[in-house]
C-alpha cells in the first residue's frame, strides 16, 4: 500500500497483550501510536486481550501495526487472527513468527542455514537434566523474550533454581553452553541489514533490567568491529531473517567471541520500539529517524497467506 492509501484507512496499533512483556509492549505501542498520529494517520491504540477480534471490529480497524512482544503477539497467534479477519498487518507472517519465537525450532533452522549456534539441550517439564557439556550454562524458556526467565549457571548448586525460574514461563527449557562474547545486534528492514550495535551491560548479561532501565547498559553504534567481521555479521543477520521467512523488519542478536566467531542467539520479529530500544537506534545510525522508520514499517503491512 502507498502512504496515500494508508492515510485513508483506520490503523490499529496493537499493544499490551498477555505476555510477560506486556509493560514493554505498552511503551512500544505508545511510541508507535504517537509517531503515526504525528504523521497524520488515523490511528488508535488497542490494548490486546482475548476479545481482540471484537475490539478490531468495533474500532473499524483496516490495518494493524503490531507492537506486541512475546506470547500471544509475537508467536503467530495474533497474525493468524488478522489473516482470518482479512486485516493487513506489519511484521512477519504466522510461520516465521512462530519459528522465531520458539528457540528450539529456530536453532534447527539456523543450523540448517549454516549459521553458528551454541551447543544446547532441550528439557521438558518433569525430565531430569544430564548435562552434555561443561559449566557455565545458560538456562532459558523456549518461548519468551526480553531475557525473561534467563539465568547464567556457573555451579551445579544453582541449576535447580535456574530451571525452576525458566519453567515458570514455559514447559520447555533450553540449556545452552555459555558463550563468552560481546553482545551485538543487527537491525533488518525490508530484508536488508541497516547496521549493527554493541551492547555493554553493567551487570552479568543483557537481562530484562539492563534492557529497560536507563543507564544499565552502554550502546555503541556502530559496533566497533573490524570491517570484515562487521560485514560478516550483517550478512549473517540477513541470512537468519531469510532462513525463517521473516518479512518487514526484525532484530537479530549475536554473541561475538574474541576469536571472531559469531554465534546467533535469536531473531526478534517484533523488536522493541521504546526509548531504549535497539532497532530505532540502529535505524538512526543509518539515517532513518523514528517517524520515518515507523512509516516504512507501516508501508509493509500486508496479508501473508
Amino acid at each position: 500500500m502507498t502512504v496515500e492509501e494508508l492515510a485513508a484507512k483506520k490503523i490499529g496499533v496493537l499493544m499490551g497483550g498477555l505476555s510477560a512483556e506486556r509493560e514493554v509492549s505498552l511503551k512500544s505501542g505508545a511510541a508507535v501510536l504517537s509517531a503515526l498520529q504525528a504523521g497524520g494517520f488515523d490511528a488508535v491504540g488497542i490494548d490486546v486481550g482475548r476479545d481482540l477480534s471484537q475490539r478490531l471490529a468495533a474500532e473499524g480497524v483496516q490495518v494493524a501495526f503490531i507492537a506486541l512482544h512475546g506470547r500471544f503477539g509475537e508467536d503467530g497467534s495474533v497474525q493468524g487472527l488478522l489473516e482470518l479477519m482479512g486485516i493487513p498487518y506489519t511484521g512477519s507472517g504466522v510461520l516465521a513468527s512462530a519459528l522465531a519465537m520458539n528457540k528450539v525450532y529456530s536453532k534447527v533452522v539456523f543450523r540448517s542455514a549454516g549459521l553458528t549456534i551454541a551447543p544446547y539441550q532441550v528439557l521438558r517439564q518433569g525430565e531430569a537434566l544430564s548435562l552434555c557439556f561443561a559449566l557455565p550454562v545458560v538456562v532459558k524458556p523456549s518461548q519468551e523474550g526480553s531475557s525473561v526467565g534467563v539465568s547464567i549457571v556457573r555451579d551445579l548448586g544453582s541449576i535447580d533454581a535456574a530451571l525452576a525460574e525458566a519453567f515458570r514461563y514455559d514447559s520447555e527449557v533450553l540449556v545452552e553452553r555459555f558463550i563468552d562474547g560481546r553482545e551485538i545486534q543487527v537491525g533488518i528492514l525490508d530484508g536488508e541489514a541497516l547496521g549493527a550495535i554493541e551492547i555493554v551491560p553493567k551487570g552479568e548479561f543483557y537481562d530484562y533490567e539492563a534492557k529497560y532501565t536507563p543507564g544499565m547498559a552502554d550502546h555503541i553504534m556502530p559496533a566497533p568491529l573490524p570491517a570484515p567481521l562487521y560485514a560478516q555479521l550483517l550478512r549473517a543477520g540477513e541470512l537468519a531473517y531469510k532462513s525463517l521467512g521473516c518479512q518487514s523488519y526484525s532484530r537479530v542478536d549475536f554473541l561475538v567471541t574474541k576469536g571472531g566467531e559469531c554465534y546467533i542467539l535469536e531473531v526478534n520479529t517484533l523488536p522493541g520500539m521504546t526509548d531504549l530500544s535497539l532497532l530505532p537506534e540502529i535505524a538512526r545510525g543509518a539515517g532513518i529517524d523514528f517517524h520515518q522508520l515507523i512509516e516504512r514499517i507501516l508501508l509493509t503491512a500486508s496479508l501473508k497467506i
